[in-house]
Parts: C-alpha cells; structure tokens; sequence
C-alpha cells in the first residue's frame, strides 16, 4: 500500500521550496464547489507546503493544516498559515470542530482504515469531506517521446501505472462509505490544461517521489533527456490535468 512506503512519502521534504514552486495548484471551480456557502472552518490533511491551504485561506477560511514532515511545515507556516505536525491517524484535534476536511495530493499516504473514521471524528453533520488530486497526461506524440526517454533511463517508470486514478478513487469512496458516517461519496471531475515551458517541466518532475528516490546521475541523465525533448518540440508542452475530487456529506448523529 503506498501509504506505507515512508521513503517515497519522506523525499518530498528534501526540497520543499522546489516542491512549492513547482507543483500545480487546483481549478477555482472546485473551490467554488466546496464553499457554496462561503468562507469555512477547514482542516487541511497533509497541507504539505500550503498549497491547498493557501488557496483557502484567500477565500476567507479559518484553515488548520496537519502534515507529518516539520520541513514542508515549515514552508506553510512561513506564509501565515497555522500548521501541526502530526500525521493525521495521530493528530489530537483536542475536540475541535471543522466544516470541512481537504486533503490535495495527499490522502494516498493516509491510512485508508483508519482516515476517512477520524475525518468523521472532526466534522459537524451537513458538511463535507474533500479529498482531490491532479493527473495529468500528454498527447500522444509527446508521451512516445517521454517513453523512448524513460526507457533509457528508468524503465520502471514507462507507463507507470497511476495508483492516483479512478480505480484507486473509487475504493477511497468505499473506504468513506464503510465508517457509516457519511452519505454516499461521489467522484467528481475538473478538466484543465497548463502549459509549461521545459525549464518548468523539468523543475517539477523531482518532486515526484518515484523521480526524487532515482539515483542522482539516473535522475540527472533523464532530466537532461527530457529536456531535449521538449526543446526540440518548441520548448513547451501543454499538460490535459484531470482533477478528481472525493467528496461525502457527513450524515448527522443519530
């Protein structure tokens, strides 16, 4: 399961400013759809550097992030935001109440028996639980270059299964449903596309852990190769991202 694998949920933190720069943020419509009714109390699981947080706390909510690694707090709380290192399975809300749980990019890490029961644990009845991630995916020309790259390099990597998508989407839905807590999950999805130059595309891919955990020179050699693809196809590509978001009301208490 990947949220056991420490090594690869670790290496995030080795360069946290890079991972901050370089990560995408999230389509406004799905922001516009968890806070219908304006500004919220959010706890923010995994908060990372902020990035969820932040776009929060721009519409006028009062968000608390909890995130296991102090190096990616400390990114988070530069920027003003409140911030407790815990993982969440182990974080004591100290009987706080929220409106609504978010978790971008980062549930994965969650462990599936034990998180959407103490999501329940923090919400009030009527609201909601949000857990949203991006993927995204290249033409076809672009992707059969990447691939000739990468199997050079990190064969591995070619192709890899996403463990982000639909199917692994739909038992976090299954997983929400067995607490009994919560009315019946459903997956929703924002369509959206970004550019990227070479230089931003090759910035981002090492915070990804299957490309930070690579040996160095591996990394290096496949960065440099990518790169030369992108150049060579106008110094830019444009990236179709999927924003699958979980979402289920918190059924009141009987």
């Amino acid at each position: 399961m990947i949220f056991g694998d420490r090594a690869r949920a670790g290496s995030f933190g080795e360069d946290p400013q890079a991972y901050d720069r370089a990560r995408p943020r999230y389509p406004d419509a799905l922001f516009d759809d968890l806070l219908p009714s304006g500004p919220a109390r959010v706890v923010d699981v995994g908060c990372g550097t902020g990035i969820v947080a932040e776009a929060l706390a721009a519409r006028g909510c009062d968000v608390l992030g909890v995130e296991p690694d102090p190096r990616m707090a400390a990114v988070a709380a530069a920027k003003g935001l409140a911030v407790e290192i815990a993982t969440f399975e182990d974080w004591d809300a100290q009987g706080r109440v929220f409106d609504l749980v978010t978790s971008g990019q980062a549930w994965h890490w969650v462990d599936p028996s034990h998180g959407p029961a103490k999501a329940a644990s923090v919400l009030r009845p009527g609201v909601r639980i949000a857990l949203f991630w991006n993927l995204g995916s290249h033409d076809d020309e672009t992707q059969a270059a990447l691939d000739e790259v990468y199997a050079r390099h990190a064969p591995s990597l070619v192709r890899e299964p996403d463990p982000l998508g639909w199917a692994r989407r739909a038992a976090d839905a299954e997983a929400i449903a067995r607490t009994g807590r919560f009315e019946e999950a459903e997956i929703r999805r924002y369509q959206w596309v970004r550019r990227y130059t070479t230089a931003e595309w090759v910035a981002q891919l090492p915070t990804h852990s299957t490309h930070r955990l690579l040996p160095e020179p591996v990394r290096e050699a496949l960065l440099r190769d990518v790169a030369a693809v992108l150049d060579a196809r106008g110094g830019a590509l444009d990236l179709a991202y999927d924003t699958l978001l979980v979402t289920a009301v918190m059924r009141a208490r009987g």
